[in-house]
């Protein structure tokens, strides 16, 4: 869904202010408004937080000035949005809101609650950003897919205790739990 740029400047003010509420996790810009999430499950954090370790071990020597990092927001004006994915590869140097465009890898914990958002809608997204790898890691099923482009067409599915390639990263999963 396409917005005006004043729209979206009217909706990022309100995020703003729903940000800091507690008991809120994550206040997003998408699909024409805001969408709030409940803050994530321990699981759903060890797995996003794993995942960047590995990722910023292995940066120097594939992408040196490059970071993973979890709590920031992904911001892409072309559909208006505003999402703070589980985990980002992008430039160090580059805040607070990193544009799409500076992206190598997005990271998706599928939630317990909601998980079409994860498989369908950041999936159109994020391809449509031109993000050019996007992992997601189900918890659910103990199992995960690597998207990658162009328009992740390539699709390399994993089960939890895999190791798996993501660009030029190895990602051992097998310290992922599941839900259960």
């Amino acid at each position: 869904m396409s917005i005006s740029q004043a729209d979206y400047s009217r909706l990022r003010a309100a995020r703003d202010a729903v940000s800091g509420i507690p008991g809120i996790g994550k206040a997003e810009i998408a699909e024409g408004g805001i969408i709030l999430t409940l803050p994530p499950v321990q699981r759903h954090e060890q797995a996003a937080e794993q995942i960047t370790e590995q990722i910023n071990f292995q940066l120097p020597r594939t992408h040196p000035g490059y970071v993973a990092r979890r709590d920031v927001t992904l911001e892409c004006l072309g559909p208006h949005r505003l999402v703070s994915p589980d985990v980002l590869v992008f430039p160090g140097h580059i805040r607070p809101e990193i544009p799409s465009h500076a992206v190598l890898l997005v990271v998706e914990v599928v939630p317990a609650p909601n998980p079409q958002r994860t498989y369908r809608d950041r999936y159109r997204d994020y391809s449509a950003m031109g993000i050019p790898l996007y992992l997601i890691v189900d918890p659910r099923t103990g199992t995960g897919v690597v998207h990658s482009e162009p328009g992740y067409e390539s699709r390399e599915k994993f089960a939890f205790g895999d190791k798996i390639a993501v660009g030029p990263w190895t990602l051992d999963t097998s310290g992922l739990l599941t839900y259960a």
